[in-house]
């Protein structure tokens, strides 16, 4: 068998004797793996399922006649043992959905099937994202909840327009700059340069956005009552729903960071938070019924009294007494004077797609500016999983993410104009500081004028043509710590992206909108809607979202193998906090990328570092405009689902 690999690779002595050893492991059958790289069993082009380590070949002892013997290690290689598909990617795990009325793609089955029996009875895509979010902030409390901020897309088919949601809060009105220096001196860090805020506790919690944006998407767009919508993910809180094997291994990790945290003084209180997620000193395992009745009565207030029940009644009420018995400083007037903000999606062209995202205080326009910069590169000639591919993409993302650092800031506050990203002109000469032969030393922001986290995502389409892309997080795994008296959920902790920088323009004030990583994304071919989508995990998703389109319009891949290709991320850009570069960052590659191409990008200055489960997680819906039918899809690293009807 001839294994053939996209992209002319110029070899150095140094990487000849590596690249030798893959070729001789493929051609012999040997597995002989490059340093951090394990290849027993790994496809080329494959993703690693979250929070899998590496790990080793299974035992060579010969087994009884008839009896193949399993690996001693319950967790072996990706690939290992697995079977063959007949047709598309042989990497791929899955088919996606095809529907002719109706999809939904979502991080747990249960809140995939909610939004399909809300469409089934008649509600609108909206009625059924709300549905989706609802019953993940009881079953994946690990990336989302109504402590935490939403943004979404939908498409419109009566007005045929793209309308975006911006329903992220704010910081509390009675606490000042210097009492939020002061916190942070005492319980925060400092790292490159920068005075950051803590990762946990009162100081990080901003008014939560996301009951708010439920109302709003409602009063647009939906049919059903909220109590409809709403109904499914009480009924489970009440009796138990399932918690599947990579959310309760994040449960998990989340109660033992939660619990430093406290034992450290970051956090304020932890009693609420055993009480709610971890009874009996442990989250739930695998398979498990999790049961969570204050959030149950909860929503339950919310589907009688309205969002108002939330943001000025009995609820509110509570979380302001809560927040006055910790000793933080979010009133009752901070959660009254919360609203959410409706803005028009910018988009850009892209070979032959539209692509769109929201920008603000949040990040979605990176993406497009990533987009932007490789349109000057011809990809498609480069190669899937190429080393000049992977090259382009991951220099153009540090260009980007330069000015994402100085750009994103509360619409109510700041004064630059965000749209001078996306001039094309501006775009080609970024793009011609890319240096295809080697990884920039360092980077900077391109304009004079900016010189001075964890996560779900839902995606749902209706029978009418409308599509929602929405995305809704607490931040930093399940938030704050915080979970104020008898309601059953979690603060989120995104506060924590303020910076403390005099003349910042992300730097925190009262009453202020701080930095944001959620951006729901959206494209569009030929004028009309084609896909809805996005991908979870803090500085991940405008890379992510790059790498997915790319996927689909260069490489031809399909909806569910876009999102099941490995994935590359860079890390260590200059943050929206103040905090400096890490000279040129790192990048993290699945095992998926072929290992000669991982030692080509070393050679060109990358430093590589081996998957470590924060590639993201993926959901999609995409028009097929020949067969009229809805195409979904989901993230193979996480538990979702996607179906349709």
């Amino acid at each position: 068998m001839r294994f053939t690999f996209p992209g002319a690779l110029r070899l150095r002595p140094r990487v000849f004797l590596p690249v030798l050893c893959l070729a001789l492991s493929m051609s012999l059958g040997l597995m002989i793996p490059l340093p951090g790289f394990s290849l027993t069993g790994v496809a080329f082009g494959q993703g690693v399922p979250s929070g899998e380590k590496p790990s080793a070949a299974p035992p060579a002892a010969n087994p009884p006649a008839g009896l193949t013997r399993l690996p001693e290690d319950p967790k072996p290689a990706p690939g290992f043992a697995r079977g063959e598909r007949v047709t598309g990617a042989a990497w791929s795990g899955r088919s996606a959905v095809v529907a002719p009325n109706g999809a939904a793609a979502t991080a747990h089955p249960l809140a995939t099937q909610a939004a399909i029996d809300v469409l089934k009875k008649g509600g609108s895509a909206v009625d059924a994202a709300i549905a989706a979010n609802a019953m993940l902030g009881l079953v994946e409390p690990t990336g989302n909840g109504i402590g935490g901020d939403l943004y979404a897309i939908v498409w419109d088919p009566r007005s045929g327009k793209l309308h975006g949601l911006n329903a992220s809060g704010k910081s509390p009105l009675g606490r000042s700059l210097e009492e939020t220096r002061a916190i942070a001196r005492a319980k925060g860090k400092t790292r490159n340069g920068a005075l950051l805020l803590p990762s946990f506790g009162a100081v990080t919690v901003t008014v939560p956005g996301a009951v708010d944006g439920w109302f709003e998407l409602h009063r647009k767009f939906g049919r059903l009552k909220m109590a409809d919508n709403l109904a499914s993910a009480i009924r489970y809180a009440e009796s138990g729903a399932p918690i599947p094997e990579v959310i309760a291994f994040y449960m998990e990790g989340n109660r033992r960071r939660l619990e430093r945290a406290f034992a450290d003084g970051e956090l304020e209180e932890i009693a609420n938070a055993r009480a709610v997620y971890w009874k009996g000193g442990k989250g739930p395992a695998s398979g498990s019924l999790f049961v969570n009745r204050d959030l149950a009565n909860t929503y339950r207030q919310i589907a009688r009294g309205g969002r108002d029940a939330f943001y000025k009644g009995a609820i509110a009420a509570t979380m302001d007494t809560y927040m006055r018995r910790i000793g933080g400083h979010l009133r009752k007037e901070d959660f009254a004077a919360h609203k959410s903000l409706w803005l028009d999606p910018a988009c850009i062209p892209y070979r032959d797609v539209e692509v769109c995202g929201l920008g603000q205080n949040t990040q979605g326009l990176s993406t497009l500016q990533i987009l932007q910069i490789l349109n000057e590169f011809d990809l498609r000639k480069m190669g899937f999983m190429s080393a000049d591919s992977l090259h382009a993409q991951i220099e153009a993302k540090r260009l980007a993410f330069e000015d994402r650092a100085l750009a994103f800031h509360d619409p109510e506050t700041g004064t630059f104009d965000q749209q001078q990203l996306l001039d094309p002109a501006y775009a080609k000469a970024r793009a011609a500081r890319i240096d295809m032969a080697r990884a920039a030393e360092e980077v900077f922001p391109g304009l004079d004028a900016l010189k001075s986290s964890d996560t779900t995502y839902l995606t749902t389409a209706d029978k009418d043509g409308m599509m929602v892309s929405l995305i809704q997080s607490n931040y930093r795994g399940m938030g704050s710590g915080l979970v104020p008296d008898g309601l059953g959920f979690m603060f989120q902790d995104r506060g924590e992206l303020f910076a403390l920088s005099d003349g910042h323009p992300n730097l925190y004030a009262p009453g202020k909108r701080p930095f944001q990583t959620i951006i729901p994304g959206f494209a569009k071919k030929e004028g009309k809607p084609w896909l809805a989508f996005g991908v979870m995990g803090g500085d991940m998703q405008p890379q992510a979202q790059a790498q997915i389109i790319i996927n689909l319009v260069d490489y031809g891949l399909d909806l569910q193998a876009a999102g099941d290709a490995a994935r590359f991320r860079h890390g260590g850009s200059t943050e929206p906090t103040g905090e400096a570069a890490s000279g040129k960052g790192f990048v993290v590659l699945e095992k998926g990328v072929p290992a000669e191409v991982a030692a080509e990008l070393a050679r060109r200055g990358h430093v590589i570092r081996p998957a470590d489960g924060s590639l993201g997680g993926y959901q999609a819906i995409m028009r097929d405009f020949e067969h009229g039918t809805w195409i979904a899809a989901t993230e193979m690293r996480k538990d979702g689902s996607a179906d349709g009807y």
